[in-house]
Formats: structure tokens, sequence, C-alpha cells
């Protein structure tokens, strides 16, 4: 069967939505984002989407990430980052703490439950929980772990992992803002909605979107061919830092940071990325899943969040650059802009993704280290 019907489906859903929340008010008040994801939510569970449909969406969720990032980071001020990156980096701190804090403690519950070798979760859960599935294949090569053992861990954080974002992404800003302190808008250029392609008409519009769509393709292809020379980092780690570099790059070239197109592309190829990674969702992998496991997945995950929730209050972190900060560190820099989107705050992107990519740096030898202890 060929890929195109699925390559089109992937599409015509986040654009009809994106139709859907300008015209109708209740779904713009639910916003592009939450609804894409409840799409892909529904259309996945639905079981509808025949095996061959995982290429195409696999293929999309890359390629629209892989030209969102550059593209979104086109339009970044330097300037309002820096007045904000201290908090995000010490919010990816405390996330760092809580994580190691809460494997700790896991690691014991574990082994009173009979579970061999039970640092081989608390280190896969550091892993995952600072830099994501790229650090989390770090630790299955480290430490040795069984493919068994790493399937059914890499599986049920699949499916809690699903429910964190759809969380984060709906109430955990009315939930956390009892805690944390609102995020200062004098630090930055928030908006309450981004422009959209609608603004100018034919010519005007399409030479300055083929623009920013080119310099894009070049950021994109520059980073897919210079990442095999970073042989210290993962290739997926190398291709979303030089992604951001060049983003930031052309970010300080002023026709290319003025261009209004690059924001609404942008988040166009976002809301096509968590449409694709939604429907991948199958809560069918938790059938006849180790219990005791399940249970270490979303009490890691709870506890993480809460924890880091705690540390951020201590800290006076705001509540906004908790929830961006927590996603970078629970799931990885690629979810970011679905985040800062659904906060309507752009002076986070940069800040999200830098501490994302601070948390792929460290989650390796954090998780290895951790696991050597315990084992001790």
């Amino acid at each position: 069967m060929s890929d195109i019907p699925f390559f089109a489906l992937f599409l015509a859903v986040p654009l009809a939505i994106v139709f859907a929340t300008r015209r109708i008010a209740i779904a713009g008040k639910v916003g592009a984002i939450v609804l894409c994801y409840a799409a892909g939510l529904l259309l996945g569970l639905s079981g509808l989407l025949p095996d061959a449909a995982d290429g195409p969406r696999t293929t999309l969720s890359e390629v629209s990430l892989a030209f969102a990032l550059p593209l979104l980071l086109f339009s970044v001020d330097l300037r309002a980052w820096g007045r904000i990156a201290g908090k995000a980096t010490a919010s990816m701190f405390c996330a760092v703490v809580a994580v190691s804090f809460v494997a700790t403690l896991l690691f014991f519950w574990l082994q009173t439950r009979g579970v061999t070798d039970a640092e081989q979760f608390s280190a896969m859960a550091v892993g995952m929980y600072t830099g994501g599935v790229a650090n989390l294949a770090a630790m299955k090569v480290a430490l040795t772990i069984p493919d068994d053992r790493f399937l059914l861990f890499a599986t049920v954080d699949t499916v809690v992992g699903g429910v964190y974002l759809l969380f984060m992404l709906t109430i955990a800003k009315s939930v956390f803002s009892y805690v944390l302190p609102p995020f200062d808008e004098s630090t930055s250029s928030k908006s309450d909605a981004a422009p959209t392609l609608a603004d100018g008409s034919g010519g005007a519009v399409l030479g300055p979107a083929l623009l920013v769509l080119v310099f894009a393709g070049v950021c994109v292809g520059l980073a897919l061919a210079l990442a095999p020379s970073f042989r210290f980092a993962q290739f997926e780690i190398a291709v979303i830092v030089l992604l951001t570099t060049f983003g930031l790059i052309a970010s300080l070239i002023p026709w290319i940071r003025a261009n209004t197109f690059s924001e609404p592309i942008g988040m166009f190829l976002i809301y096509a990325f968590t449409f694709s990674v939604a429907a991948s969702l199958d809560l069918s992998a938790l059938v006849g899943a180790d219990l005791t496991i399940v249970l270490f997945v979303i009490m890691a995950t709870v506890g993480t969040v809460l924890i880091h929730a705690v540390f951020c209050s201590l800290m006076r972190v705001d509540v906004e650059t908790f929830i961006v900060t927590s996603v970078a560190a629970l799931l990885s820099p690629a979810f970011v802009p679905m985040i800062v989107e659904r906060l309507r705050n752009p002076a986070l992107l940069m800040s999200g993704i830098s501490v994302g990519i601070l948390g792929f740096a460290i989650g390796n030898y954090l998780g290895i280290s951790l696991a050597l202890i315990l084992a001790r």
C-alpha cells in the first residue's frame, strides 16, 4: 500500500484542527495542541490504524520536528531568554535531584518485592527522566540490561508518559499554580496568539514562507551531515544540538528574525508532530506487563514531578518554567515546543531546549553512577 494516504492523514487532521480553532469558539479555547493530542490518542487507541501506517507516522514525526525546531528558533529573542535562563537552569537542577532521590527510594522498594538487579530500573528511570529515550538506550548498553527488561520499561513508560503529557497540556498549570508563583511577564514577549498564515495574500505569503522553509532545510541538512562527526555524543543528541545552534545563529540575522511566517509554519509542524506521536500510544501494551514494574514507572513519574514541584517552590521558580523544564527532563527537548505553544510563552522555548540538552549531557553519567552505587 502507498504511504501517501497516511502522510496525507497525519497532515490533514492537524490542518483541520487549526481551521477549527479559528472558526469555532470552544475549539479555540481548548487549543490546537490539546485537540491534536486528543485526536491522535483517539486514533491510536481505536485500532483503526494498520501496521503499515507506522513507517509514515514515524517519518513524519521526525521530519516535522527537525524542521520545526529551527523555524521556531528563528524568531527567538536571545535577550529575553537571557533574563529567564537562570530560573530554567535552577528548575532543571531540581528535576535532576528529584528523579535521583525517587529512583533511589524505589530501588529499595523493588528489593523488598524480590526484584533482582533492581539498580537497573533505577538507572533507566534516571536516564529516561533526564535525557529521554537516547539516554535510556545508553543505560541498556552500559549496564548490559536484558532486552526483555529494557523493552518492558520502555513500553510501560510510553503509556505512562502519554498520560503525563496530557496532564501537562491540560490542567497542570492550574494545579501547580497553588504552590508555584506565576511567570513574570515583564521578562518576556509573551503573546496570546501566534501569527497566522492568513496574514497577507498570494505572493506576499508564498515568498517569505518558502524562504524560511529553505533556511530551515539548510539547517536540517547541515545538522544531519555534521552530526556523525560528534563522536562523543549520540546521533540524536548531536542533531538537536546542531539544529538549535543553527536556528539561533539564523535568529541573529534581522531579516530572518523579522519573518512573521517562521513561527506559524513551525507551530503547524509541531501540531503534526503532536498528532503523530499521540497516535502511537497503545494501551494494549500494558496487558500482561509485570505489575511491579508498572507501579515502579508510575511512582517514578509522579514522585519526580511532585518533588520537583516542591523544590521549585522553595527556590521560587515560576509555574510555567517548572512545566517546561519538567517536560524537557521527563520526555525530551522534542516536546518543549508543544508545551511552549500551549503556555503561549515563546520566551521559554530556548530555555526548555537548553536544559533538555543539559539533561542529555548529564543523564548517562548520573544513571550509570547511581546504578554502580546502589549495586554496592
